[in-house]
C-alpha cells in the first residue's frame, strides 16, 4: 500500500495577513507542537504572550510573537529550564520580520483533507513535540486531528510524514533520536488503538472476518493498525495479528475463520514472501463441495514488482485498501 500514505508538497498561510492580522493560539500551538494549555502558562507566568489581543481579549500571535516563541521552545527542548529559557528568549527575541507579500491562494491538500500549509505545520508540530518527548501534546495533537479531519487524512498526511522525518534525523544523526522515534509510533499506535476501541459501540456488519498479518520477518504494524482502526469506523470485522506472523500459524487462522479477504504488509523487498502470498491465496476451506478460498491484498513497498499471482490486488493507499476491503465484504453479505 506504498505505506498506506501519499504526502504531498506543502505551502503555507499568506504571511501578509499573518502580519496584518496575528495568528490564533491554536494555530500557534499546531505549529509549534505545544499545547494551548502551555502558551497560556508561559503566558500567564513568564510573559511569554501575544503583544496585543483582539477586541482586548482574544490573543492574537503576531511573527515578532511567534519568533520569541520559537527560541522557548528550542531553549526547553535543549534542556534549559523554563524561568531561564524564558528570559533568554524575550532578551534576545528577534525583530518582527516585515509584512510580505501575499502568497498564492492555498492549495488542497494530498488526500482530500488538509490544505497544504495545515499539513506542514500540523507534521511540523506533531515533529516538535516528539523532539521534546512531549506525550501529552502528542496525545492532544492526535486525537484533535483525528476528530477534525478524520482517520485516513490523519494517517497519510500527518502521521506518516511526521514518522518518516523523525526516521530520517534519527539515520543521519549518528543513531541519536531512537527514543523520539519510539515515543512518536507508541503514541500513533495509541491513536489508531482509540479509534478502533470507540468504534466497537456503532453499528457492525455481518460478514467473514478481514485477516491483518506482516509477513514473516516483518515488525512494521503501524500500517495495519491504521487500516484495523478504518476496518473499525466502518463496523467490518477484522483479525489483527501484527509482526512477523508465522506462515503455519497464518494458513491455520485462514482456514479457522474462513476470511472475506487476507492482507498481507511488507515494508520492503527483502521481507515479502511470494510464495506465502500463492500458498495463502490457494488455502481453502468448507465442507466438501462446498470449498471456498479467499483474497489477497499485497499491502506495502516491498510488494513492488509483478504479483505473485492473478487475481491478487495490491492497492495504493489506506483508502483505496478500505474501499476494495468495503467492497468485497459487501459482495459476500447476502441480501436482507
Amino acid at each position: 500500500m506504498n505505506e498506506f500514505a501519499q504526502p504531498g508538497e506543502t505551502g503555507g498561510p499568506p504571511e501578509g495577513a499573518e502580519a496584518a492580522h496575528g495568528v490564533t493560539t491554536g494555530a500557534v500551538a499546531r505549529r509549534l507542537g505545544v499545547a494551548p494549555t502551555t502558551l497560556r502558562s508561559w503566558d500567564r507566568r513568564y510573559g511569554i504572550g501575544p503583544a496585543a489581543r483582539q477586541d482586548g481579549r482574544h490573543r492574537r500571535w503576531t511573527p515578532g510573537d511567534i519568533a520569541v516563541l520559537q527560541e522557548m521552545c528550542r531553549l526547553t527542548a535543549s534542556g534549559v529550564p523554563p524561568a531561564e529559557a524564558a528570559r533568554a528568549a524575550r532578551a534576545g527575541s528577534p525583530a518582527a520580520p516585515a509584512a510580505a507579500s501575499p502568497a498564492p491562494a492555498r492549495q488542497p491538500g494530498s488526500g482530500n483533507g488538509l490544505p497544504l500549509g495545515d499539513v506542514r505545520q500540523e507534521c511540523r508540530g506533531l515533529g516538535r513535540a516528539a523532539v521534546r518527548l512531549d506525550s501529552p501534546t502528542m496525545d492532544e495533537m492526535l486525537g484533535s486531528l483525528i476528530g477534525e479531519y478524520g482517520l485516513v487524512t490523519t494517517w497519510e498526511e500527518v502521521m506518516v510524514p511526521t514518522l518518516h522525518a523523525v526516521g530520517r534525523k534519527w539515520e543521519t544523526s549518528g543513531d541519536q533520536y531512537v527514543e523520539v522515534e519510539h515515543l512518536l509510533s507508541w503514541h500513533v499506535s495509541t491513536a489508531l488503538r482509540r479509534v478502533s476501541i470507540g468504534a466497537l459501540s456503532g453499528p457492525r456488519v455481518s460478514a467473514p472476518p478481514i485477516l491483518l498479518a506482516c509477513v514473516p520477518g516483518e515488525q512494521h504494524t503501524l500500517p495495519l493498525e491504521a487500516l484495523a482502526a478504518g476496518l473499525a469506523e466502518l463496523g467490518l470485522p477484522a483479525r489483527m495479528f501484527g509482526a512477523a506472523v508465522p506462515p503455519e500459524a497464518l494458513v491455520q487462522a485462514v482456514r479457522r475463520t474462513g476470511p472475506g479477504a487476507v492482507v498481507l504488509w511488507a515494508q520492503a523487498r527483502s521481507t515479502a514472501h511470494h510464495a506465502l502470498a500463492r500458498h495463502v491465496a490457494d488455502t481453502a476451506w468448507g465442507v466438501k463441495g462446498a470449498r471456498a478460498r479467499t483474497t489477497v491484498l499485497l499491502a506495502g513497498p516491498g510488494w513492488a514488482g509483478p504479483a505473485p499471482a492473478p487475481g491478487m490486488l495490491r492497492p495504493g493507499g489506506l483508502r483505496e485498501a478500505l474501499g476494495l476491503l468495503r467492497g468485497l465484504c459487501e459482495a459476500a453479505t447476502p441480501a436482507t
